[in-house]
């Protein structure tokens, strides 16, 4: 077990049994004050938290990955996660260290203390990474054969290609949000009920989450050299929560021959916090048998599925309190994190520090484990129930969706807090 994994370790800061945010996490984000703007990047632990910025023009931070790098005074976390697994894992280090409650450096200096820690209601958490590009996979063989039990034949819900490869398309980067966000019901041709073939310009009418985990790369690689599955682990920074909005109704006009495009891109929400492959090493199990044996790029060795409960929950205007819609887990992956970058660069494919790659949809086994709208209601033939009468097939105006994950142990629980978006009314559009 990784030293900072420790189940015996403690904080000087007070830490409840079910925060996501123990001193075995120590997860990474960019916050903003709001009593003063100014912008850091920061660690959780509690309900708190931590300047490194501060603790690094302290000298904190002065082992040899990291003195004198400056990389926790800039505005998003690109060049920290660019230096590597050696520095990353030295900061977690000295992390670990400073905030322990038998460590007196930070835990006995006041002055310095007020400076660094804050609580978390007094900031606003930000875009903690600049994204430069984003994959989207389609990566859970549950939700891959739903969907394609639903639009072609149960018997053959799976496309040939689908377990031989990862499959995935290139999103929009620029439409990437963080958590909290609110975000317009979007617009663009769909195909009527009654029409084959003449479609219309409408708002969209089948709007939809997708409950997806994504990967951030360190260090890329140079172009023409891919990276391998055995390699992966150097490159890979941490994990976060991904809602991949979707407008299914401009998806089913669009998606032929091409797959999808404006159905995708005016919207993809992340959680605020990364939790490293570290914090995240008690949870790695042993993946789904992969039958037929992939490619040899593709074949991985090692625990690289992830234990980790995902839950989704949706609340309405008429609605008192969000009501979970969705229990999953991410172990519902048939292709795995590695797998996924491997195939990703074996063209020679270039990827830099800060690329986002999420998952696709991750349905479970069960219908109360299905990871999106589309499955949930089976394409709209079965309305979700709600306490107060309501009922839905898509999201409406005013539904604001709340997914959030977590690992647990005996001793202490690593998540990674929430990722939420509201759908507001479609735009006046003179179109």
């Amino acid at each position: 077990m990784h030293p900072t994994n420790d189940p015996s370790l403690e904080s000087f800061i007070d830490v409840d049994d079910n925060s996501h945010f123990p001193i075995q996490n120590l997860p990474y984000g960019v916050a903003r004050s709001k009593e003063s703007g100014e912008v850091f990047i920061c660690t959780a632990i509690g309900d708190q938290v931590v300047n490194l910025a501060e603790l690094e023009a302290a000298g904190a931070f002065d082992g040899p990955q990291l003195d004198g790098k400056r990389v926790f005074r800039e505005r998003t976390l690109n060049s920290f996660m660019e230096l590597g697994r050696e520095a990353w894992a030295e900061a977690r280090s000295y992390l670990s260290t400073l905030l322990s409650a038998d460590e007196p450096a930070l835990r006995d200096n006041q002055a310095l203390r007020e400076r660094v820690i804050t609580p978390m209601d007094e900031v606003e958490m930000m875009l903690p990474v600049d994204i430069g590009d984003y994959t989207d996979f389609y990566s859970s063989e549950q939700h891959a054969t739903n969907v394609g039990s639903m639009f072609r034949d149960p018997e053959n819900a799976l496309k040939d290609n689908w377990k031989h490869l990862p499959v995935g398309y290139h999103g929009r980067a620029s439409s990437v949000v963080i958590s909290g966000t609110e975000l317009h019901r979007p617009q663009g041709q769909i195909l009527p009920p009654d029409s084959d073939d003449t479609p219309i310009f409408s708002a969209c009418k089948l709007c939809d989450f997708e409950l997806e985990m994504g990967f951030l790369t360190g260090p890329g690689n140079e172009l023409g050299d891919p990276i391998s599955v055995k390699d992966a682990e150097d490159h890979i920074f941490g994990l976060m929560l991904v809602n991949d909005w979707s407008a299914r109704d401009i998806q089913k006009w669009e998606y032929q021959p091409l797959g999808p495009f404006l159905a995708k891109n005016w919207a993809t929400s992340v959680s605020p916090w990364i939790v490293t492959l570290d914090a995240l090493e008690p949870f790695r199990i042993e993946g789904p048998e992969q039958d037929p044996e992939p490619l040899p790029y593709l074949q991985s060795e090692g625990n690289w599925t992830f234990d980790i409960n995902l839950d989704v929950y949706l609340q309405g205007e008429e609605m008192e309190e969000p009501h979970q819609i969705c229990a999953s887990n991410a172990k519902n992956l048939y292709w795995n994190i590695a797998q996924q970058l491997a195939h990703q660069t074996i063209t020679g494919c270039n990827v830099r520090a800060g690329d986002l790659y999420a998952s696709g949809t991750i349905s479970g086994p069960t219908e109360d484990s299905y990871g999106s709208m589309l499955e949930l209601s089976w394409k709209g033939e079965n309305p979700l129930q709600f306490p107060n009468g309501e009922e839905r097939t898509f999201l409406e105006d005013g539904d604001e969706v709340t997914m959030t994950g977590y690992a647990d142990t005996d001793d202490y629980r690593i998540g990674f807090g929430e990722v939420t978006g509201k759908v507001l009314p479609a735009k006046d559009l003179d179109v």
